[in-house]
């Protein structure tokens, strides 16, 4: 994959921020220091990104895909009230990707950890 400052800003912001930015957000930050960039070079760049193991690409089941800089192994909490998506400092067990390998009679090449439900700031705001 040759050099591109366009992929390098985009991979920066990525491992700059917490969030789990969808491509819009990242379009929006990126295009601060490169006015002429398109979305579809951000979403190109970051199909390249994810290819290569530099970033994870997160659906949460909501239609949008968010993105993460952080590719250690973790989970994720997705509240489906307010969309906010949280990283937990947990992974898939080596028990669980081996019954997983087992059930599927093959291999596993990645596995992730997904939660959803409702954030406890939802759920106070909605007892209010």
């Amino acid at each position: 994959m040759n050099y591109s400052r366009q992929r390098e800003s985009i991979k920066q912001y990525l491992m700059s921020t917490k969030e789990h930015p969808t491509a819009e957000i990242i379009y929006q930050h990126v295009k601060e220091d490169y006015p002429k960039i398109s979305l579809a070079t951000v979403y190109r760049n970051l199909t390249l990104l994810v290819d290569s193991g530099e970033a994870l690409k997160i659906s949460t089941g909501d239609g949008t895909d968010h993105y993460d800089g952080n590719t250690t192994e973790h989970g994720h909490y997705y509240c489906k009230c307010c969309h906010k998506l949280i990283d937990l400092d947990i992974a898939p067990t080596t028990g669980q990707i081996l019954a997983a390998s087992s059930e599927v009679l093959g291999t596993i090449e990645t596995a992730s950890l997904m939660f959803t439900g409702v954030c406890k700031d939802c759920i106070i705001n909605e007892e209010k």
